[in-house]
């Protein structure tokens, strides 16, 4: 899929000069920071459904443990 990015001057020169020292492209460089998105995103949602599961099933635990 093809797709138009506007990007700031100042974000475009920096990504240029990583893209030099990475010997990678942008396009390359801006596929890797979105799947970096996506994955810290992932991550979040499973730790708060972990927190969640935890609280739901443990409440009672945890009433017990705050009081101890």
């Amino acid at each position: 899929m093809a797709m138009t990015v506007r990007i700031p001057e100042d974000l475009d020169r920096q990504l240029n000069e990583l893209a030099a020292r990475e010997h990678i492209s942008k396009h390359s460089l801006l596929l890797q920071g979105a799947e970096l998105v996506i994955a810290r995103r992932n991550r979040r949602d499973e730790i708060d459904q972990g927190i969640e599961f935890v609280v739901s099933h443990d409440a009672e635990l945890l009433h017990r443990l705050a009081e101890a």
